[in-house]
């Protein structure tokens, strides 16, 4: 393959896209030459019957490594975190059936977090499609409503313009997952390899720059208001625009919240940063949004989770709605200025305009009203009375100890929230987690990718007990792949953020939420069992030295179990379809708390 590509490299394409002394290739090889011209440095995936063809090929690849995961979920969840840390595509690939409909949720994961992956499965031969054939599935089908685009390749000829149309609309535009199914005789079948000269693909051109009347009236709107926030969201990452977002902030003297998926975009340090809002957000990022008379957001799509009770949702504010994917924009919450355009275009727009004009602007006495709310309500948490280890504690010291540079990734659930609010956010990239779809198991999978984009940084999966038992099989492809990734598995024998709602909602009522670890399974053990080194800390005393071992270790992955109070909540907390006025903090449940924290 390698001969071949530097054989057809300096060939000029005709008007058909065709090279004079183009090559006959199978289809197989023709992926394989595909991934290698689209720069794809990595594909996580398991080969099977349908699939099997393309493997051929790829072993002679020089260019594209193979990482052979323990479950397609697996591969899915690396490519994302892979894509994450790198702004590169992500590649997995899957045989048909079962293979494929594994890829679902991390499909599903990608499609709501706006992660660009290329999802590469086989499919049954063409004449069996739609025969109820051995491991068919209509995969195209299943991810209609959770892909950008999908492609069913059914000729040869066909496979050089879907992986460069996938590649090109996943990236592109809003990022998103793009699925490439080819059937099985279409890889074993030959056709001269055409390169395509140029992407014709009607009806797909995203807006990335914004219209300059909207920047015009949203300027208008920030001169005149007297409690604006900047709300930002995860498109500002996406567009890394995190610098000129920093200008704007202090050009503007706005403050700022972050939501989930753009925690470090804004640096936590910095005094106009209030933190993150939402359901488990600070009560003064909360308190932002309520009581703001202009929200300015910036690739964020208020989402649920953030907005609660969305009648009652910053009832007094204007809204000046910035977003490259139009859908979003009025989708929930009507903007009085729409603006379609990518974040990094429509920040710099933005400053443009106000660096131009003579712009008087005074927002010290709502600055005032905001340091306030985060002084009397800070986010904090107390220490469990009976001498068991705060979780709250473990996760502040593995960021201190580990500091901003690293590479933070959780699962989902209580653990993924105290990340949240204690990890040392000050980097734009640095935090990956399954934001919009919430999947159990995202951590170790996603962790493993993204040490694979950034091999010489330090990556952090900080889990749950009941996270980690989904996936960690993937700690065996990590150990024989040299990936020395480190996994925290916060045990508190149970599913934590259910059990919380059951004590607060559900009259204490545990129904089938409690692990019953018991030792079973034995967390370091398992991970010495698959490869790994495996550590344990049980009290206070032992944090900081297992935290130091874990990070004096990087040869191989380490496993460090934290045996936290079953107990801990997560605070503050605006409860589920109630308006975000009604948050709550932890000293709401003690009998001398009156008043409201807003």
């Amino acid at each position: 393959m390698a001969e071949e590509r530097s054989e057809n490299s300096s060939a000029e394409p005709d008007a058909a896209g065709a090279a004079p002394s183009e090559s006959v290739l199978t289809g197989a090889q023709a992926l394989v030459r595909s991934l290698e011209r689209v720069g794809a440095e990595v594909v996580f995936g398991i080969p099977g019957g349908t699939i099997l063809p393309a493997y051929d090929p790829l072993y002679d690849s020089e260019a594209v490594r193979h990482i052979l995961v323990r479950h397609e979920q697996g591969a899915g969840h690396a490519a994302e975190g892979y894509a994450m840390v790198t702004g590169k595509v992500g590649v997995c690939m899957a045989t048909s059936g079962p293979g494929a409909t594994n890829l679902v949720t991390a499909i599903a994961d990608a499609y709501m977090d706006s992660v660009p992956i290329v999802a590469i499965t086989g499919q049954v031969s063409g004449p069996s499609i739609g025969t109820d054939a051995f491991q068919e599935a209509d995969i195209t089908g299943i991810t209609m409503p959770i892909t950008k685009h999908s492609f069913l390749v059914k000729d040869p000829a066909d496979i050089p313009h879907a992986i460069a149309a996938a590649f090109h609309i996943a990236s592109t535009g809003r990022p998103g997952p793009v699925l490439v199914d080819i059937t099985k005789d279409a890889q074993q079948g030959t056709a001269p390899f055409r390169w395509p000269k140029r992407l014709e693909l009607p009806g797909y051109r995203p807006v990335t720059k914004p219209h300059n009347k909207q920047i015009r009236e949203a300027v208008k709107l920030i001169t005149g208001a007297q409690r604006p926030v900047f709300y930002v969201g995860g498109g500002v990452v996406k567009a890394r625009a995190a610098e000129p977002l920093r200008r704007l902030v202090e050009l503007t003297g706005i403050p700022v919240v972050t939501t989930l998926m753009a925690r470090g975009v804004f640096p936590d340090s910095h005094p106009l940063n209030y933190g993150m809002p939402g359901m488990h957000g600070t009560v003064a990022a909360v308190g932002a949004l309520q009581r703001s008379d202009l929200l300015i957001s910036l690739g964020a799509r208020f989402d649920d989770r953030v907005t609660g009770e969305l009648s009652s949702f910053a009832p007094l504010a204007k809204i000046i709605h910035a977003d490259i994917d139009p859908a979003e924009i009025s989708k929930n919450r009507q903007a009085d200025v729409p603006i379609v355009g990518d974040c990094a275009e429509v920040i710099t727009e933005l400053l443009s305009v106000l660096e131009s004009g003579a712009v008087d602007l005074d927002f010290e006495a709502w600055k005032r009203y905001l340091d306030d709310l985060a002084t009397n309500y800070p986010t904090g948490y107390d220490e469990p009375t009976d001498g068991t280890l705060s979780p709250q504690h473990v996760i502040k010291r593995i960021g201190e100890l580990t500091g901003p540079d690293a590479y933070y990734v959780t699962g989902v659930g209580q653990h993924q929230m105290w990340s949240a609010h204690f990890l040392p956010f000050e980097k734009p990239g640095h935090w990956l987690n399954s934001g919009g779809l919430g999947t159990m198991g995202y951590g170790v999978p996603a962790s493993m990718g993204a040490k694979v984009g950034q091999p010489d940084a330090t990556v952090w999966c900080i889990d749950g007990d009941g996270c980690f038992q989904m996936t960690n099989q993937e700690l065996v492809t990590c150990a024989l792949e040299g990936i020395p990734v480190k996994i925290a598995v916060i045990n508190n024998q149970s599913l934590g953020m259910v059990r919380q709602w059951q004590t607060l909602f559900y009259e204490g009522r545990y129904s089938n939420t409690d692990l019953k670890t018991n030792r079973v399974p034995d967390f370091p053990k398992l991970a010495e069992a698959m490869g790994c080194v495996g550590l344990r800390a049980e009290t206070a005393d032992e944090v900081d030295a297992v935290i130091d071992k874990a990070l004096s270790i990087n040869d191989t992955p380490v496993v460090v179990e934290f045996v936290v109070h079953k107990d801990a909540m997560v605070w503050p907390m605006v409860a589920a379809g109630t308006s975000n006025d009604e948050i709550k903090i932890a000293r709401d449940l003690a009998p001398n708390w009156e008043g409201d924290v807003l």
